[in-house]
C-alpha cells in the first residue's frame, strides 16, 4: 500500500473526534523514515552528519509559561489550584480559540499520530495529535508510547489541536499574547497555537495525567526512574539542570524513564515512551548513553546548531542554552522496555544549590521528605539568565514540578506520604550544586563524586553507615562514604570560612521558611508533626 493510498483511507478516521471536517491533505500514522522525509522535503529541518533531524524553533525555545490556560469549567474548577501556574480561561474564549484553530488546520497539510502515554495498561490514555508539522508529529512519535500494532478504530481519550504557526488575536479571547496552550479538563481537549517549541505537547498531557491520576489514588511524579541489577527501583526528582536525566541514566542501571511517571500500589511506570534531554555541553565520556542517542537517525533535535560539515556542535548555546534531544528510549541501549518498575526502594529529591549550603548527600526522615517534596527548591545560577544579580537566586516549585500540577500540591503531598508510611523507602537529598562557598567562590560538586554517593545509596551500602546531624536542616550527613573525602560530605567543613558558612546557611533557612509559610496550614494533615527545618 503506498503513501497516498494509506492517506485517503485513513483521512476520515484520523480526524475522529477532533472537529474537524477535513484538510489539504492528511498524514496518518507515519512512521519514522516517511515523516523526516517529508520533514525535509518541506524545509522543516536539517540532517545532521550522523542523521539526526534538526530542527529550530524561532522565538519560543522554551515553554511559555504565562499563555498556559485551564478552562473554567463548573465539573472541574472546585479540583484545580488556581493562580499563576493555572490561570483561568473562560469557556467562551476558549471555544473561539478551538474555533479559530481548527479554521487554520482545515486548509493545512496535515499530521496525526494515535499514541499512549502511561505504561500501564489501567492507567493509560489514548491520544491523538493533529499537527502541521512533520518533524512535531516525529516528535509525538518519539516521546509518546506507540501502540504496538496498527490500532483499528483507536478511540482517542484526548485531542491535542496543534497549530504552531498561528499567531492568535489575544485580546478578543481572554490571552496575554498571540501564543496559546489551553486544556480543557471536561471536554478532553488541548489546544496550542503560536509556539514552534514542542515541549509544550509532552507536557500538556503531562498536565492532564496529573489531572486524572490523584483521583485514582495514583502520585504522578516530575521524575525519573531507573532499575538496579536485584530489581530496586529508584525514583529521581529536580527540577531543570540539577542532574535529573544524567544521574538516571547510568549504564548499571535499567533505565524505566526519565521525566514522568505515577506511583500506584504495585510500582512505578512511565508516562512516557522516550527521552527528552537537555543536550548542552554534553560530554561523551560523561553522558555516553544520551550522546549516542542524540547522534543517531530518528532523533529530533531542538535548537540544536551545524556546523560547516553537518556535524552538531553541543556546545554553541547560541540559538538557546535549552538545546535538546528527542528520541525513543530504546535508542538507550539499558533502557527497560516494559517502561514498568516495582515499588519504590529509595527516592532521591536533587537540588543544585547555588548557595553552597546543601550536604553532597543527606538521608531524610518522611517528614523531611515532604517538606522538601513541597518546597522543590533549587538554585538558579548568577549570570545564566538576563536579570539575575551576583547572588544565587533560590527556586522553589512544589512537587518539583508545579507549573504541570492542576490539583493543590497538598493533594500529591497526601499521597506521597501514603505511600512512603506503607512501603519501606529510603528518601536522600543530594546537592549536584556547589561546595566550599557559593557560585564564584566555591567548586562544582563533580559527578563522579555523586556518583559514587548515590552508588552507595541505592546498593544498600550506607544501611549502617553513621550519620551526623548538621544544625540548620536537621540533614543527617554519613560520615564517611568510599570514593569520596570526608571533607566533601559536610558543607561546614568544606568552606574556609566558617562564619561566611553559617550566614550562609542561616540566609538559605530563611528562604525555605519564607516559601513554606504557604503550607503552614496543611502541615499537620499531612503527617508533619516534627519541624523540617531548625533554624
Amino acid at each position: 500500500m503506498n503513501l497516498m493510498t494509506r492517506r485517503a483511507e485513513g483521512s476520515v478516521a484520523a480526524l475522529s473526534g477532533t472537529g474537524l471536517s477535513g484538510a489539504q491533505a492528511i498524514h496518518a500514522n507515519l512512521q519514522t523514515a516517511p515523516l523526516v522525509e517529508l520533514a525535509l522535503q518541506r524545509g522543516e529541518g536539517r540532517l545532521s552528519a550522523d542523521g539526526a533531524l534538526v530542527v529550530t524553533t524561532g522565538t519560543h525555545t522554551g515553554r511559555s509559561a504565562t499563555d498556559k490556560f485551564i478552562v473554567d469549567e463548573p465539573e472541574t474548577t472546585d479540583g484545580i489550584w488556581w493562580g499563576s501556574v493555572n490561570q483561568k480561561l473562560s469557556q467562551a474564549g476558549f471555544a473561539a480559540l478551538a474555533d479559530e484553530v481548527r479554521n487554520y488546520l482545515h486548509g493545512q497539510v496535515l499530521f496525526t499520530q494515535d499514541l499512549y502515554a502511561g505504561a500501564a495498561p489501567e492507567h493509560r490514555i489514548r491520544v491523538r495529535l493533529v499537527t502541521t508539522n512533520a518533524w512535531h508529529a516525529l516528535f509525538a512519535r518519539n516521546m509518546f508510547i506507540r501502540p504496538p500494532d496498527e490500532v483499528e478504530n483507536f478511540t482517542p481519550d484526548y485531542i491535542i489541536l496543534h497549530a504552531p504557526g498561528l499567531s492568535v488575536e489575544p485580546s478578543a479571547l481572554g490571552l496575554r499574547s498571540p501564543t496559546a496552550i489551553a486544556l480543557s479538563f471536561s471536554q478532553k481537549l488541548i489546544v496550542i497555537s503560536g509556539t514552534q517549541y514542542a515541549g509544550e505537547v509532552k507536557k500538556a498531557i503531562f498536565t492532564v495525567m496529573n489531572w486524572l491520576l490523584p483521583a485514582k489514588g495514583v502520585l504522578p511524579m516530575h521524575c525519573s526512574a531507573n532499575i538496579g541489577p536485584d530489581g530496586d527501583t529508584a525514583l529521581f526528582f529536580g527540577l531543570s539542570g540539577t542532574g535529573k536525566t544524567t544521574l538516571s541514566s547510568d549504564p548499571e542501571r535499567w533505565l524505566i524513564g526519565d521525566d514522568e511517571h505515577a506511583w500506584s500500589q504495585t510500582g512505578v511506570f512511565n508516562f512516557e515512551g522516550g527521552c527528552y534531554a537537555k543536550v548542552i555541553n554534553l560530554r561523551q565520556d560523561a553522558e555516553p548513553e544520551i550522546w549516542a542517542a542524540a547522534h543517531r537517525f530518528g532523533t529530533v533535535l531542538e535548537n540544536v546548531v551545524l556546523d560547516s560539515h553537518g556535524h552538531v556542535d553541543l556546545d554553541d548555546d547560541s540559538l538557546t542554552p535549552n538545546t535538546r534531544a528527542c528520541y525513543p528510549l530504546h535508542f538507550i541501549a539499558n533502557a527497560e522496555p516494559s517502561g514498568v518498575g516495582g515499588v519504590p526502594r529509595n527516592v532521591v529529591m536533587l537540588t543544585a544549590d547555588a548557595f553552597g549550603v546543601m550536604p553532597p548527600l543527606s538521608r531524610l526522615t518522611p517528614e523531611q521528605a515532604m517538606y522538601h517534596f513541597l518546597s522543590g527548591y533549587t538554585a538558579r545560577v548568577a549570570g545564566t539568565e538576563k536579570g539575575l544579580g551576583k547572588e544565587p537566586v533560590a527556586t522553589f516549585s512544589a512537587c518539583f514540578g508545579a507549573p504541570f500540577m492542576p490539583r493543590p500540591p497538598e493533594v500529591y503531598g497526601r499521597l506521597l506520604m501514603n505511600y512512603l508510611s506503607k512501603q519501606e523507602t529510603n528518601v536522600w537529598l543530594v546537592n549536584t550544586g556547589w561546595t566550599g562557598g557559593p557560585y564564584g567562590v566555591g567548586t562544582r560538586i563533580s559527578i563522579a563524586h555523586t556518583r559514587a554517593l548515590l552508588r552507595a545509596a541505592l546498593t544498600g551500602a550506607l544501611g549502617k553507615a553513621s550519620f551526623r546531624e548538621e544544625p540548620y536542616f536537621g540533614l543527617r550527613i554519613p560520615l564517611h562514604v568510599a570514593g569520596v573525602p570526608d571533607d566533601i560530605l559536610d558543607p561546614s567543613r568544606a568552606w574556609p570560612d566558617p562564619q561566611a558558612y553559617t550566614a550562609q546557611a542561616r540566609h538559605l533557612v530563611r528562604l525555605f521558611e519564607e516559601n513554606f509559610a504557604k503550607f503552614a496550614g496543611s502541615a499537620a494533615e499531612l503527617g508533619m508533626q516534627e519541624k523540617a527545618v531548625h533554624a
